[in-house]
């Protein structure tokens, strides 16, 4: 199997951007598919995907999910999914044989982020948690310097911060704490679009467009492809704004982002028809802009912050009927 290239075809996928081991997995088992290496027919399940890949259950689900989405894949009655191929049929419910595989491994730091955000991103919804750097180090087998560097990358998008002893800290979301940065946000994103307006690139807002619309035809949406989406607008669109304290003071913001990449997480999802006005909200923004009405993309992103608040909050409705969660082994709670 060759990974090289199916790490290519997966980045080249997601448009370039940094390939997750969701990305990479599902690009290798798209390639198996359709070389009828894991035949039509058999089939593939969340645990023994992830097993073979030697990753956790969480990117595993997510390239499932993402082939299921594409028809390489139908769900079945009971666990698993079965493949959807053009050779043979496999025997009824016959497993795949997948043997061990190896992805390429992304750098160190890379490689346990996306596993340490999402499980950050779901411990802050319940408790404020103290990250253990020597357990963390443990657990993924790296150096105290690696687990320093993919924490202080946190610490640039508000998820986590040390506190005055040094200790690496991550607090809890409340919903009066979501409530004010998302005051924060439709205070200064409409100013900030309104000034980036007439600096932003044509091609760039009918690329935006573009993934909106890749996303919208790809149902049930997509993790990546709805984070994207929020990257282009909330952030790409925006950084053409020539006040830059204004974006300086929306990086506090930024926290509020992880979620939109774990849509399948139990704790993290939101309803996908939320999903899809979210995202019918951005196409409308961005066509404003194309339209060359700034002032209307304004008041329409107002309007979009506002809903994107109670869409959020939604996750609290799940919360509050779990007393709490067990956590990793370095994750502490903290006060």
């Amino acid at each position: 199997m060759d990974t090289k290239n199916s790490d290519l075809r997966a980045q080249a996928a997601t448009g370039g951007r940094s390939v997750s081991l969701s990305d990479r997995v599902q690009a290798m088992l798209r390639a198996m598919i359709e070389s009828g290496r894991v035949r039509n027919g058999e089939r593939l399940v969340e645990s023994q995907v992830a097993k073979a890949f030697g990753v956790s259950r969480s990117p595993a689900r997510q390239a499932l999910t993402d082939l299921l989405a594409d028809g390489l894949l139908r769900e079945t009655p009971g666990a698993g999914y079965e493949v959807i191929g053009d050779g043979p049929v496999a025997e009824a419910g016959q497993a795949a044989k997948l043997g061990k595989l190896n992805i390429q491994s992304p750098r160190q730091w890379e490689r346990m982020y996306e596993e340490l955000e999402r499980d950050v991103a779901t411990a802050i919804l319940f408790y404020t948690v103290q990250i253990n750097e020597r357990k963390l180090a443990e657990s993924f087998g790296v150096s105290r310097t690696v687990t320093r560097d993919t924490l202080a990358r946190m610490d640039g998008v508000g998820l986590v911060h040390k506190d005055k002893s040094g200790h690496w800290i991550a607090r809890r979301i409340t919903p009066e704490r979501v409530e004010h940065l998302y005051e924060l946000r439709w205070l200064l994103e409409p100013q900030a679009l309104i000034q980036a307006a007439p600096h932003i690139p044509k091609q760039e807002l009918e690329r935006a467009r573009q993934n909106i619309w890749n996303a919208l035809g790809r149902l049930p949406i997509q993790s990546h492809d709805f984070d994207e989406a929020e990257t282009d607008l909330h952030s790409s669109l925006l950084s053409y704004c020539p006040n830059k304290e204004i974006l300086t003071a929306l990086d506090r913001t930024q926290a509020l982002f992880v979620p939109t990449r774990y849509l399948t997480e139990p704790f993290l999802e939101i309803p996908m028809e939320l999903i899809e006005a979210a995202l019918k909200e951005h196409e409308g923004i961005v066509q404003a802009l194309l339209d060359g009405d700034p002032p209307l993309a304004s008041r329409m992103l107002v309007s979009h912050l506002k809903l994107a608040l109670k869409r959020w909050l939604h996750r609290f409705e799940i919360t509050s009927e779990v007393g709490g969660i067990k956590l990793p082994e370095y994750l502490n709670i903290n006060g």
